[in-house]
């Protein structure tokens, strides 16, 4: 048994935990990091890809506060394209594949060196509670981790289980076991839990598709990333994106196969993401629409597995191979990894203030899908928040709280704290009432002085901001000092009615 005292404890190595725990520790407080599996830490298991519309604008933020996501992302990208440039800046977004192998060593890298940072593998079983306040965490073996604050990213461990027709495997994720003390020990501090779904697609092995049927999607060469830091794209070889769709033979094989479905046989009670549902549910929903689209991404460079995004399902993994056969360029596809649906724990997120301190337990941060919401970018800023305002706490400062018109993360921060979710939540651009404001290439203007204000903004990002602010503002000053008639900027064909000069800004 262990007895050791730290100033922050986090609980679990996903994409909340790593920024929260990064945060903590990148501020000076003394962190430990308690995770069932150091080797999965930074874990992808649903697509490997950061990014998009809303998502990207949000990694784009958690990289303007000092975040590390936008930074792992470029390090380990295989395929990058700009979204909506038919569309305006405020909802134009990158969207990224990365290795997700690489991912997770990039992730396990970073924390391994942070110098008030200290990661072990375990399975937290309880909360110590004195009073009103947490004050440390039990292990399954006993150990005892006493701190001044916790933060809680579990992601779907509390109480997970995962169907796939008739099996039932508790588990967090695929081959992870579950957390359920701490489930149980959350309840007793008061908080309340509530249930969610969500799920994954089936891995095919690349060799057994025939891209020749496929549509091409070709990685950008000329973008450079997601960090205001990345002056060009990482050496790693890039790849393609493919789509293809399903047919009336998809839609009559999953049909079929409804009552084999754990979503329909009663099994799983919790509420599954609107916006990314499985394909036996769109068939239900949308018993018309035969042709869904279906985007092939490789999940790294060095392995097999090609992800079939927009196939989530709990279906039997014969039925998956049956139903994905039926798909133009995978009639002859092996499955690698079969899908599944999963279902856990949430605490209802109006539980929680908008630093993520929880209402009732004094010390107690809870980040990620545990309240609820569901995408990598949505964890990952909550975690760098809570990781923030508990290193605040302990350093005895004034919190920090984004407002909707500052930031995506301050729109997802009060979506979640005051008005909750009954499903799983996902940041869209149309949530953003200043989204013209908010667009990704100006996260830095609107944070990074927070960041800098905070500690987490160190020198060299300081200075890429003060020297990207200076540019700004010279070509501001010149748009502003130079004069010139519509006519002679091409807005009119005469000036005959309107010769008065007005500055480029005004124009």
């Amino acid at each position: 048994m262990r007895s050791q005292k730290y100033d922050a404890i986090v609980i679990g190595a996903g994409h909340a935990g790593i920024e929260a725990s990064l945060a903590c520790a990148r501020m000076g407080i003394i962190t430990l990091v308690i995770t069932t599996s150091i080797e999965n830490i930074g874990c992808m298991p649903c697509n490997p890809s950061t990014g998009g519309p809303a998502k990207g604008h949000i990694t784009r933020e958690i990289d303007a506060l000092g975040g590390e996501q936008a930074l792992a992302t470029d390090a380990t990208l295989i395929h990058l394209r700009m979204l909506n440039t038919g569309k305006g800046p405020a909802v134009q977004a990158l969207r990224a594949q990365v290795d997700r192998h690489l991912y997770e060593t990039h992730m396990r890298n970073k924390l391994g060196a942070e110098k008030n940072l200290t990661v072990i593998e375990g399975m937290v079983e309880s909360l110590m509670i004195d009073g009103e306040k947490v004050v440390g965490v039990i292990t399954n073996t006993g150990d005892e981790f006493f701190a001044s604050g916790v933060i809680v990213t579990t992601g779907t461990f509390l109480n997970g289980m995962i169907f796939r027709g008739e099996e039932r495997i508790p588990a967090g994720r695929r081959n992870e076991p579950p957390s359920v003390g701490l489930s149980s020990s959350l309840k007793s501090s008061g908080i309340e839990l509530l249930k969610l779904k969500t799920g994954t697609v089936p891995r095919v092995r690349l060799a057994s598709i025939d891209f020749s049927k496929l549509e091409e999607q070709v990685h950008d060469q000329t973008l450079t990333g997601f960090s205001f830091l990345t002056d060009k794209q990482n050496d790693l070889e890039k790849v393609s994106c493919y789509i293809t769709r399903t047919t009336e033979k998809t839609r009559e094989v999953v049909s079929t196969n409804l009552n084999k479905a754990a979503l329909f046989s009663g099994d799983i009670t919790g509420i599954g993401p609107r916006y990314c549902p499985s394909i036996e549910d769109k068939y239900h929903k949308f018993p018309d629409k035969i042709d869904h689209p279906v985007f092939l991404e490789r999940e790294g460079l060095d392995v097999e597995e090609v992800y079939l995004q927009g196939l989530s399902t709990s279906l039997p993994s014969d039925v998956q191979l049956e139903f994905v056969r039926t798909i133009p360029g995978l009639e002859d596809a092996e499955i690698l990894i079969p899908g599944y649906a999963i279902e856990y724990d949430f605490s209802p997120p109006t539980q929680i203030l908008p630093t993520f301190e929880t209402k009732k337990v004094k010390g107690l941060y809870l980040a990620g899908q545990v309240n609820g919401s569901s995408g990598y970018e949505e964890a990952g800023c909550q975690g760098l928040m809570a990781g923030i305002n508990l290193a605040l706490k302990l350093q005895r400062r004034d919190f920090v709280v984004l407002d909707r018109a500052t930031a995506y993360i301050g729109i997802l921060s009060d979506d979640l704290t005051t008005r909750g979710t009954k499903e799983p939540y996902r940041m869209f651009t149309s949530r953003a009432e200043y989204r013209l404001l908010l667009r990704h290439d100006n996260a830095d203007f609107r944070l990074t002085e927070t960041g800098r204000e905070i500690g987490l903004v160190k020198d060299d990002r300081w200075q890429r901001y003060l020297d990207r602010k200076e540019k700004r503002g010279m070509l501001i000053e010149e748009l502003s000092s130079k004069k010139y008639t519509p006519v002679e900027v091409g807005l009119t064909k005469s000036d005959a009615e309107n010769v008065q000069k007005s500055s480029l800004l005004s124009l």
